[in-house]
């Protein structure tokens, strides 16, 4: 069955736990995924490694929020070396554009020079935040953008992170996995609260959510 991917059919999708990949990024068909296990990073137990947060603090990138997210989905598309093919297509890209431009999508990017050298995106409905890609250029480029997105979600109120599935990247900073019907539940209760996604949030409050977290580690 032919379909086209709209940003009303994607807010549904994520609103019952639902999201969409490609086979691959030269294909154009698209399946749907409801993980029996499902990839969380519990925005109480994010972990950030020291290194990382001497990175963030020394403000080696300059960091901004909805920017150029055409061109980041767009890199997270892109193949890399040791990555081949991702299942991120056209139609894909599109939609999500659409979702951007309505307000439920967000790109969190890393610059140096004038130049985007990282960044990732996601979906954003409720008090959830749904994780949908990342790519970096730069060393700790992404895993900064990743900060300051937590650093953002925590600091109005949101519930739920989701990562979809986890990877050993994710694992360093607190990324687990859940049953479906747990997801579902957590999801539940995320899309009840009025968290609205903040795209202006400066440095010093990220700044003070990392502060935050040295005090009760």
């Amino acid at each position: 069955m032919e379909y086209r991917l709209t940003a009303e059919l994607l807010l549904r999708a994520y609103s019952n736990g639902v999201f969409p990949m490609a086979e691959s990024r030269g294909r154009s068909d698209i399946f749907w995924v409801d993980p029996e296990w499902r990839g969380i990073i519990p925005l109480d137990g994010f972990h950030v490694p020291r290194s990382l947060r001497r990175a963030v603090r020394r403000r080696i990138f300059e960091v901004r929020c909805d920017s150029a997210f055409d061109a980041v989905i767009r890199e997270c598309a892109a193949p890399r070396r040791g990555r081949g093919d991702t299942w991120i297509n056209d139609d894909i890209v599109r939609s999500y554009a659409e979702l951007h431009r309505l307000g439920f999508a967000h790109s969190i990017e890393s610059w140096q020079e004038g130049e985007m050298v990282g960044g990732l995106y996601g979906v954003s409905i409720g008090g959830a935040f749904f994780g949908e890609s990342m790519f970096s250029r730069v060393t700790n480029a992404s895993k900064v953008a990743l900060v300051h997105l937590v650093a953002r979600l925590v600091g109005s109120g949101f519930g739920m992170l989701d990562t979809q599935f986890v990877t050993e990247h994710l694992t360093q900073f607190g990324a687990l996995e859940i049953p479906r019907n747990q997801y579902h539940q957590m999801l539940r209760e995320a899309l009840t609260n009025e968290a609205a996604f903040p795209v202006e949030f400066d440095d010093d409050r990220v700044d003070a959510y990392l502060q935050s977290l040295t005090q009760i580690s």
